[in-house]
């Protein structure tokens, strides 16, 4: 899609109804779908946020910025992510947190993101977050400057997610789990499922 076209579509986007959780479970692991807002509640999750930031590449195209996280010893260690992170004391709002997290880990100046609406919460089950996307968009395409947290960048075309060959299974082991098929999309060779597909669930419908 074409970023002047996508820009034409912003106005729009900020009033229509989400997808939620309908949006989100097309996508969700059978781990994800054993937890209601009852059992969610008494979890007492941490809260946390991510951001959705589309821009335009060289060609003008809609892109969206992905994440491969830095390996670690933890639940979450080289998996595709948005940029984000838990919500800090200092942080005013969730909305806050998004940015900040985004130029802690790639680089963005907040004062260069307009944000567009904030989306459905996604529940975390390995680590007990309750994470809040952000959509939001930049003028030009970044220089992105990873820090310690990211390994690579990765820039995914919109019209990557909107086609719906880029929806498969996958049977995955991780720290967690042993040997489980899960719904992702698969996109610039990278398998994103999880958290990550389910926000990505809801913002396909919401940009159909």
């Amino acid at each position: 899609m074409n970023f002047k076209d996508f820009s034409k579509k912003i106005e729009a986007l900020k009033s229509k109804e989400l997808g939620g959780l309908e949006a989100q479970f097309k996508m969700a692991p059978k781990l994800r779908l054993q937890y209601d807002k009852d059992k969610i509640a008494a979890n007492k999750p941490r809260k946390a946020a991510v951001l959705v930031l589309f821009y335009p590449n060289k060609e003008n195209e809609t892109c969206f910025l992905l994440t491969q996280r830095a390996s670690y010893k933890g639940t979450h260690s080289a998996q595709i992510s948005f940029p984000g992170g838990k919500l800090e004391k200092s942080d005013k709002n969730l909305e806050q947190t998004a940015l900040r997290e985004t130029q802690e880990e790639v680089g963005v100046l907040p004062s260069s993101v307009e944000i567009i609406r904030e989306l459905t919460d996604v529940y975390i089950p390995p680590s007990n977050f309750l994470a809040t996307p952000f959509l939001g968009f930049v003028a030009q395409r970044p220089n992105f400057i990873l820090n310690h947290e990211v390994a690579v960048e990765i820039e995914v075309l919109l019209s990557d997610l909107l086609d719906d060959e880029s929806v498969t299974t996958v049977t995955l082991d991780t720290s967690y789990m042993k040997k489980i098929e899960v719904p992702c999309f698969k996109m610039n060779d990278y398998i994103v499922w999880g958290a990550t597909g389910m926000m990505l669930s809801e913002i396909k419908e919401l940009l159909k």
